[in-house]
């Protein structure tokens, strides 16, 4: 008989108990559910529902169970339908009639919050942990490749040149909000809802701070109805975890431009690429593309929680139980994402003797020529169509600015000198933007300093 079976006459239809079960996918939760079940009888001994032996007993059966798991030698029941009744009915197997005794004071309502939120937190921490050594293969690579000029973009169009390491960097920044935007999930993850029974509270004298300190949480839910049905630090945690890959979307993106013969700024290493079945030359980054296509996947698990959520009276609901796919998948997703893009990052090599050649034919230079004359008291307005107009006459002739004679300079302008071709230089180009957070050497060289202390924690 079922553990709730009591009122009922008829077995329950097993196409409704497959589709209704949980244990295929919250068996995740065991270690979870049975630390929250040697909390929980703690509490019950030390309030004297139960005796000092009888939760001696049961913390034994439990820790006995906890160990069996993790060896791989547990077998789950679909009839026990989820987590917690497995637990309760391995439990009974190895301890006896006591085992009914762990239930007194809580509801697997209550119980599958605690272990969400048990999940969760161990998860942002496994992220934040993974986000912080992609940031250092960041700093690493871009310390390495610090002297690296190479073409910066706007609208995929040539812009300006611009330090690598400066690239790498602004992807070290996107990384560091979304650890702000895990540890601010982590806030509301790090609330305790057992206590809450079924929705209502329980009439037995419960000491809910003990069970909180218990279990390392900061703080209490202090309504029974929002602490069983509250899911909001899920989709917060989701949301996390989308923008995050997002931001490796985009760093995909460019990986793969930056590895194609067209841009030849990058070698991948071997070790994450793969090859072509048919063409024998061919070298795919497909990791990063694979990256890029799951971004996709945890977008749609956040669309799904919200989905769940929108229409639910309080207090729990069975729809809550398709919370846990979503999460436990996007977890899985995100966390190999980041360990696959640190390795990636610290082995790629740059082409340096190409992107050496990478300005002999652009016009990225162009805004210094522009700021040159207005430096010199010409409107800027009027030396951006001055520039314009000598841009239209290299294109013309077939060659760039460098490449124009200083007297088609002057008659063009007269406050153009000799210098101005120094100033077209790209290194010049880059070096001359030293205002914090720009390109040159110089403030990329303040950036990494304080990246590095980020990554210290100082």
């Amino acid at each position: 008989m079922k553990l709730w079976g009591g009122r009922f006459t008829q077995e329950l239809n097993q196409l409704a108990l497959e589709y209704t079960a949980s244990i295929g996918f919250d068996h995740r939760l065991f270690p979870f559910d049975v630390e929250g079940s040697m909390a929980h009888a703690r509490m019950l001994a030390r309030v004297g529902i139960l005796t000092r032996e009888e939760a001696d007993q049961l913390i034994s059966g439990l820790s006995g169970l906890k160990a069996d798991y993790e060896a791989g030698r547990l077998s789950f029941s679909i009839d026990d339908e989820d987590v917690h009744m497995n637990v309760e009915r391995l439990l009974h197997e190895r301890v006896g009639v006591v085992a009914g005794k762990l239930h007194t004071a809580r509801s697997r309502n209550d119980q599958v919050a605690l272990d969400m939120h048990l999940f969760v937190k161990q998860a942002i921490a496994l992220v934040e942990e993974a986000v912080r050594d992609l940031q250092g293969a960041l700093v690493e690579t871009a310390q390495r490749n610090i002297d690296v000029i190479v073409p910066g973009y706007t609208h995929l169009q040539r812009a300006q040149p611009i330090l690598f390491s400066h690239h790498l960097l602004a992807y070290f920044w996107m990384l560091e909000r979304d650890k702000g935007r895990l540890l601010d999930a982590m806030k509301r993850a790090d609330w305790m809802p057992l206590g809450a029974g079924a929705l209502a509270g329980t009439t037995f004298p419960i000491d809910r701070d003990f069970v909180r300190e218990q279990l390392g949480f900061a703080a209490l839910y202090e309504n029974s109805l929002d602490a069983v049905s509250d899911r909001d630090y899920v989709i917060e945690f989701v949301s996390a975890l989308s923008t995050l890959m997002m931001h490796l979307s985009r760093l995909s993106e460019e990986i793969i431009l930056w590895s194609s013969e067209e841009f030849g700024w990058v070698e991948l290493a071997d070790a994450y690429c793969t090859g072509s079945s048919m063409m024998p030359q061919k070298k795919n980054p497909d990791v990063a593309e694979v990256v890029r296509g799951k971004t996709g996947r945890v977008y749609g698990h956040l669309m799904g929680l919200l989905t769940i959520l929108k229409g639910l009276p309080l207090a729990y609901n069975k729809d809550l139980q398709e919370d846990k796919e979503g999460v436990f998948d996007a977890v899985d997703t995100v966390l190999p994402a980041l360990r696959l893009f640190a390795g990636m990052i610290r082995t790629l090599s740059m082409k340096r003797e190409r992107l050496s050649h990478a300005f002999d034919h652009d016009f990225s230079n162009a805004t210094d020529l522009a700021d040159y004359l207005a430096a010199k008291g010409l409107p800027f307005r009027d030396a951006h169509a001055v520039v314009g107009r000598l841009v239209l006459e290299a294109i013309t002739r077939g060659t760039n600015l460098a490449g124009l004679s200083l007297d088609l300079y002057k008659s063009v302008n007269p406050l153009f000198e000799e210098d101005i071709y120094t100033k077209l230089e790209p290194a010049h180009v880059v070096e001359a933007r030293q205002a914090r957070g720009g390109t040159a050497s110089s403030a990329v060289a303040v950036q990494l300093e304080l990246a590095k202390q980020r990554l210290a924690g100082t």
